[in-house]
């Protein structure tokens, strides 16, 4: 069975959308890339790792996501980030609850 275009979106394409929609809407966001060093792809931390993907905010309200592709599995440490936190796991079939949480 072959999943609809817009549920096999890459992470990077889903989570560029969800910025889109909620910039658009007014939330102020907080996302991390990563960048290339002698050592190859790193994202500097301080801390511990498995940090969600973005932190939305706006009128008092924090909305933290840890977002992946439809098939993506969570990691240990991202686990632990979820449920230490009230922390969405959003997938691209999650798209109606996106809309209702940033409306």
């Amino acid at each position: 069975m072959t999943l609809p275009l817009h549920l096999r979106q890459s992470e990077a394409e889903f989570q560029q959308a969800i910025i889109e929609y909620a910039q658009a809407r007014g939330w102020l966001v907080h996302a991390e890339r990563t960048a290339r060093s002698d050592k190859g792809w790193r994202t500097p931390v301080q801390g511990d790792p498995g940090f969600p993907d973005l932190v939305l905010a706006r009128r008092e309200k924090v909305v933290i996501a840890e977002l992946k592709t439809q098939k993506g599995v969570l990691k240990p440490n991202q686990r632990r980030w979820v449920w230490a936190t009230d922390c969405y796991v959003w997938r691209p079939s999650d798209w109606p609850q996106i809309e209702e949480v940033l409306k």
